[in-house]
C-alpha cells in the first residue's frame, strides 16, 4: 500500500495479516514491516521489507515513481532481514542508488549478504541533502542491534525510528490517531518488554540524546514496525521514559506450572495472601499462557513468584523455559521468590530457579517456599501469610 503522511513523504510498506510468531514473540495482532519513499530533488527510500513481500514492496513504490531507477539513496537504519530482507532486489533495480548505513552495519551487510556493494557508512552527524530536505544520522547501537540506527529529516522534523517506538500491530490505517489507542499502547509496552526491556539504560540515554543534547524537534515517528506516530508522539514518549527508567508498581506476578495441582494450590494460597493486603496480583500458567504476554506484565511489575514441581531432579521444562527468557530481558522487579511442591528432592529445583533469578538480575530473591507432595490445610496457610509478608514487602520497599 502507499500514503502520503507528509509534502512528497510516502508508506511505501507491508502489512503482515497473519504474522503470529516473531523470534518466540507472539504477535497476535500481525505485524507491518514499515518503508518510507522521500521525493525531493533526490529521492530516499528508507528501510526496506522482510523478502516474501518483495513483489509487493516493489509494486507499492513503483505506484508512487514508476521507475526505482530514480532512487538516488538506499538508508538502511538496521541489517536485520525484516528491515532488509528486499535489499539484493532493491540493487539490482535502483543501479544508481548508494546504500547508507551505520559503519557497524557495513561490515554486517557484507557479511550476511556477501555481496560486493559499494556502501557508504554514517556515523553521529553525518548528514545526506536532498534538495529541500535534509537526512541527518543518529547511531543508536544496541537498540537493539550493534548497527541499529536512527534518521531524522528537516524541515519536516520526522524520526524515522527503526525498531524503536514500534509494535506488532497490523492495520490498514496508518496513522495512530486512525486507531484505538489503547490497542496500540498494549503492543508497543509488549514490543518494548519483549525486544528492548534489557537495554533500557541505553534506550535512557537515547532519549536524553534526541530530546535534551542534539534537541531534535519532533512532529512525526516513522518507526519500522506499526502506525506512525503524529497525534500521540507526547504519549509514546512518555511511556518509554517510563519503561526506561525500570519504574514498577505495586504489583505481583505468580507465574508456574503443576504436574497434580500441588504447586498450583500453592500458588492459589500466596494470591489470596496478597490480595488481602490490597496488592495487584496476577496468575499465570505456564502451560496456557505465552511467555511474551507474561513478559507484558512483566514489564512495571514489582515483585516475581516462580512455581515449579520437581520433574527429574529439576526444574518443570516451561519453568526452565521461562526462566531462560526472562534473563535475557532482565526484568526490573525487585523482589523474587520460588516456590512448589516435590516427591523426592526439592532442592536443585529450587536452586536452579534461584539460580535463574540471579542471572536475570533482580536484587533481593528470598528464601524458596516448599513442600513434599500435596500440601496440607496448615502448609497453605503458610503460603497465605508469606502471600502476606511479600506484598508489605512490595508496599514497603522492603521495610516489614
Amino acid at each position: 500500500m502507499k500514503l502520503e503522511l507528509a509534502n512528497n513523504v510516502y508508506y511505501v510498506g507491508i502489512i503482515d495479516w497473519d504474522l503470529r510468531n516473531f523470534h518466540g514473540h507472539s504477535t497476535h495482532r500481525g505485524s507491518t514491516y514499515n518503508s518510507y519513499l522521500v521525493i525531493d530533488d533526490k529521492i530516499a527510500l528508507i528501510d526496506n521489507v522482510k523478502a516474501p513481500f518483495t513483489n509487493q514492496f516493489i509494486k507499492n513504490i513503483k505506484e508512487v515513481i514508476g521507475d526505482l531507477s530514480k532512487i538516488d539513496y538506499l538508508i538502511c537504519n538496521h541489517l536485520e532481514g525484516d528491515h532488509t530482507g528486499s535489499l539484493p532486489t532493491l540493487v539490482k533495480l535502483c543501479p544508481n542508488a548508494q546504500i547508507v548505513t551505520s559503519e557497524k552495519g557495513k561490515a554486517g551487510f557484507l557479511r550476511m549478504y556477501k555481496e560486493d556493494w559499494d556502501i557508504k557508512a554514517v556515523k553521529e552527524g553525518d548528514t545526506i541533502n536532498l534538495g529541500t530536505r535534509t537526512l541527518t544520522f543518529v547511531p543508536v547501537p544496541m537498540i537493539h542491534w550493534p548497527d541499529s540506527m536512527m534518521t531524522y529529516m528537516t524541515p519536516d522534523n520526522i524520526l524515522f525510528s527503526n525498531d524503536a517506538f514500534g509494535q506488532h500491530y497490523a492495520s490498514s490505517k496508518r496513522l495512530d490517531s486512525e486507531n484505538p489507542i489503547h490497542e496500540i499502547m498494549e503492543e508497543a509496552a509488549k514490543y518494548y518488554a519483549n525486544i528492548v526491556m534489557h537495554v533500557s539504560l541505553l534506550i535512557k540515554k537515547t532519549l536524553q540524546k534526541v530530546t535534551e543534547s542534539l534537541k531534535l524537534k519532533i512532529d512525526m515517528i516513522c518507526p519500522s514496525h506499526g502506525v506512525v506516530w503524529k497525534d500521540h508522539i507526547q504519549d509514546i514518549l512518555a511511556a518509554y521514559t517510563k519503561w526506561a527508567n525500570r519504574e514498577t508498581k505495586e504489583k505481583i506476578l505468580i507465574i508456574y506450572d503443576t504436574m497434580w495441582h500441588s504447586t498450583e494450590k500453592m500458588a492459589f494460597a500466596l494470591a489470596e495472601g496478597i490480595q488481602e493486603e490490597g496488592v495487584e496480583v496476577k496468575i499465570y500458567n505456564l502451560t496456557l499462557t505465552d511467555n511474551s504476554d507474561i513478559m507484558t506484565e512483566v514489564l512495571d511489575a514489582r515483585g516475581l513468584l516462580i512455581g515449579s514441581p520437581t520433574i527429574n531432579n529439576g526444574m518443570f521444562p516451561t519453568v526452565g523455559g521461562f526462566l531462560t527468557y526472562l534473563k535475557g530481558l532482565k526484568p526490573p522487579a525487585k523482589y523474587a521468590c520460588a516456590f512448589g511442591s516435590y516427591g523426592w528432592n526439592s532442592k536443585n529445583t529450587m536452586k536452579q530457579i534461584n539460580a535463574n533469578l540471579k542471572e536475570a538480575m533482580i536484587p533481593e530473591i528470598l528464601e524458596p517456599i516448599t513442600f513434599n507432595f500435596t500440601p496440607d490445610p496448615e502448609e497453605l496457610d503458610k503460603c497465605k501469610e508469606f502471600g502476606k509478608v511479600f506484598a508489605k514487602k512490595i508496599k514497603e520497599g522492603g521495610k516489614i
